[in-house]
């Protein structure tokens, strides 16, 4: 069996790898939104490593530490291990690690992915292991200038 060592250094060969908390932030806002999510969705905190596999779609970010967010909007508290990976493609982020949700209990986030039905708002959907999960309003993770952009149009 291969060690954790080497299976990490596979998901990442071919990786673009950028370094440093500016250029990673620029690097993760792009990302999200050419996979159709809002900005405010991943929320990370001093940002030292990113990288992507565009071959696999596998995705990581580091930070400095482990950060916790509360998003007002759900009423959910969110911790974000110091690496976030997930293997994206347009509209999903699978296969995720390093992102628990609470509300009751701290429970592991696996899966975020964006649905969209005919005069219906648009929604977030996030899942865990044991495949349920709950939806919430896409806007909820929008920050201020995409809230601001989106009255525009």
């Amino acid at each position: 069996m291969a060690s954790k060592k080497a299976q990490v250094e596979d998901q990442r060969a071919g990786a673009e790898i950028i370094h440093g908390a500016h250029e990673c932030y620029n690097h993760s806002v792009t990302q999200l939104k050419e996979l159709g999510f809002p900005r405010g969705v991943l929320p990370l905190k001093d940002l030292e490593e990113c990288g992507i596999v565009r071959e696999t779609g596998f995705v990581w970010m580091k930070q400095i530490a482990p950060y916790e967010h509360f998003f007002e909007a759900t009423n959910t508290l969110v911790r974000y291990d110091r690496e976030v990976t997930a293997y994206v493609e347009e509209g999903k982020m699978k296969k995720m690690s390093g992102v628990k949700s609470k509300q009751l209990l701290w429970v592991p986030i696996v899966e975020m992915s964006i649905h969209e039905e005919v005069g219906a708002e648009k929604k977030i959907y996030f899942k865990t292991p044991v495949g349920i999960g709950r939806s919430f309003p896409f806007v909820a993770f929008m920050d201020e200038e995409e809230k601001k952009k989106q009255c525009l149009e």
